[in-house]
């Protein structure tokens, strides 16, 4: 099964939405912790739940399951907590929520995980489809969109 991982921050509409089209989208999965803030621009939820099935026929899904706890994501991001360390706890965090025996593994065929962060290096979407792939038996096959 293909599955891709895309984060929106430093692209445009145009950018965006034409990396979905080419690598053929059939779903959006939003893992986002907040996907309504103004900085999200044209990818704030209902914005994009628009856009997605207007311009391209996508499917919009809002996943909570994957999202990060907000404590760990907010001493993340002001230093307090290492990347290693939110890593290490976003993992006991999918874990605990036994998100491989709570999600339809066809709900990730020709879908794409979303997030804000640019790059998959260091971003939770990407730590979430290999989690999820290495408790489904790697049938996921992954793609990061940049």
């Amino acid at each position: 099964m293909q599955v891709t991982t895309i984060g929106f921050t430093q692209k445009s509409a145009a950018q965006f939405f034409t990396l979905l089209k080419q690598a053929e989208v059939r779903t959006l999965l939003d893992v986002r912790l907040n996907n309504t803030s103004q900085l999200a621009g044209f990818s704030k939820k209902p914005d994009l739940e628009f856009f997605l099935s207007e311009l391209l026929d996508i499917r919009y899904v809002e996943l909570r399951e994957l999202a990060p706890e907000r404590d760990h994501l907010k001493r993340y991001r002001s230093g307090d907590l290492s990347w290693d360390d939110y890593a290490s706890a976003y993992i006991d965090q999918l874990a605990k929520r036994r998100v491989e025996s709570n999600l339809d593994v066809t709900l990730f065929d020709g879908a794409c995980l979303l997030c804000s962060e640019h790059s998959p290096d260091r971003c939770h979407r990407r730590l979430a489809v290999e989690y999820l792939n290495s408790r489904w038996s790697n049938r996921l096959s992954i793609e990061h969109l940049l």
